[in-house]
């Protein structure tokens, strides 16, 4: 399972559109549950920590590590082999505070740009569907 937690505004239609054209696609375990949160609530809820040792939690941040999609799909792999659920921090306009970036199994970042969040969203799941694809050695992934 694989848990997205978002800060900002809900989706446009079109990102729906887009997310639903890859999640359907998606098989165990790499099944999607979101989870939206105004930026004030989801740092409020960061600060707590909620997360628990059965978690791998990846937080986007454009301060992160840049990696290429297979050693992504590697990274996911080896959380579901260690019977992990995996949760993605997707932040707000202004990114995560240091303290979560230092709490997170893994900070990354696609690039050195910035994207806008309904676009980023449409990114995560188009990578997620892209490592399930990679670990299955389909060819939707070529180098």
């Amino acid at each position: 399972m694989i848990r997205i937690i978002a800060g900002g505004k809900k989706n446009a239609g079109w990102v729906l559109e887009a997310c639903a054209e890859y999640e359907k696609r998606l098989r165990k375990p790499f099944d999607i549950s979101w989870q939206f949160m105004e930026e004030e609530k989801l740092s409020k809820y960061l600060a707590d920590w909620p997360f628990s040792g059965r978690d791998y939690v990846i937080c986007c941040d454009e301060r992160g590590e840049n990696i290429s999609s297979p050693e992504y799909s590697q990274r996911l792999n080896n959380a579901f082999v260690g019977g992990k659920d995996v949760v993605i921090l997707i932040g707000g306009a202004y990114g995560f505070d240091q303290t979560v970036r230092e709490r997170a199994d893994f900070v990354w970042s696609f690039s050195k740009l910035v994207f806008p969040h309904q676009i980023f969203r449409v990114m995560i799941v188009e990578q997620i569907y892209r490592a399930s694809e990679i670990m299955k050695g389909s060819g939707y992934h070529h180098v």
